[in-house]
């Protein structure tokens, strides 16, 4: 069922006596290669955007273009988080995106009053939170996020196309996708490969798994391998 993102959540909240509210969300936490990356916005209470949604359902044309105007707009309050390959083998990426969440939040110079956070609770976090599953499609303060995490991580995976373009990084922004574990399984991982993922180790192996998905939309829509194959 489609729901128009809003200001439900943050009405409530505010109906409380809660005045600043910031979203978070993450991109790249799926991913077999580069960072995960996390966005803190706190968006001015009259905002409204017709088109601004969950980043993963918008058309990269118009989700850079919704990255520019709310970059560019004074009364937005936005940071991010960054979290690398190397750091995400260390901790696990669970715990590396929740690092990314908290590096977000306090880079934010005016501490927020309330976070919502898309998905499930980030503990520890230094401030109240409610935690709101598909709330990249429900809420503008996540949605805002969600695009700012998602354009950001996407042009540093551009970035490391150029520094390694054997692995077309440009093209899967380091996804789990039929090129990308074929390039894998050609050269090998590179720096900023995340070891700890078994595609990474056994690309050959998740290939195989793919392409057999690939074969039963039903099971394609059930499974996945090891982590997201998506290559949003």
């Amino acid at each position: 069922m489609y729901r128009r993102c809003g200001f439900r959540y943050e009405k409530k909240l505010r109906a409380t006596g809660v005045a600043r509210i910031a979203g978070i969300d993450e991109a790249g936490r799926g991913a077999l290669a580069g960072p995960v990356v996390a966005a803190a916005v706190v968006l001015p209470e009259k905002f409204r955007h017709r088109r601004l949604n969950d980043s993963k359902q918008l058309a990269p044309e118009l989700r850079e273009e919704i990255y520019c105007e709310l970059i560019s707009n004074p009364e937005v309050r936005w940071t991010v988080g960054i979290v690398d390959s190397i750091e995400i083998d260390r901790i696990n990426i669970l715990r590396a995106s929740h690092r990314a969440m908290r590096l977000a939040i306090e880079a934010l110079i005016e501490s927020p009053d309330h976070v919502l956070i898309d998905g499930l609770p980030v503990i520890p976090f230094p401030l109240p939170q409610t935690a709101v599953v598909d709330g990249d499609c429900i809420s503008l303060s996540i949605a805002a996020a969600s695009v700012i995490a998602k354009v950001t991580r996407d042009r540093m995976m551009r970035d490391f196309c150029a520094q390694f373009p054997q692995y077309s990084f440009s093209q899967h922004k380091g996804y789990g996708t039929e090129l990308h574990l074929l390039k894998l399984h050609e050269f090998g991982p590179c720096p900023i490969h995340r070891r700890s993922f078994e595609p990474v180790a056994q690309p050959l192996l998740a290939l195989e798994e793919l392409v057999e998905i690939g074969a039963s939309p039903a099971r394609r829509a059930r499974r996945e391998i090891g982590v997201s194959i998506s290559s949003a």
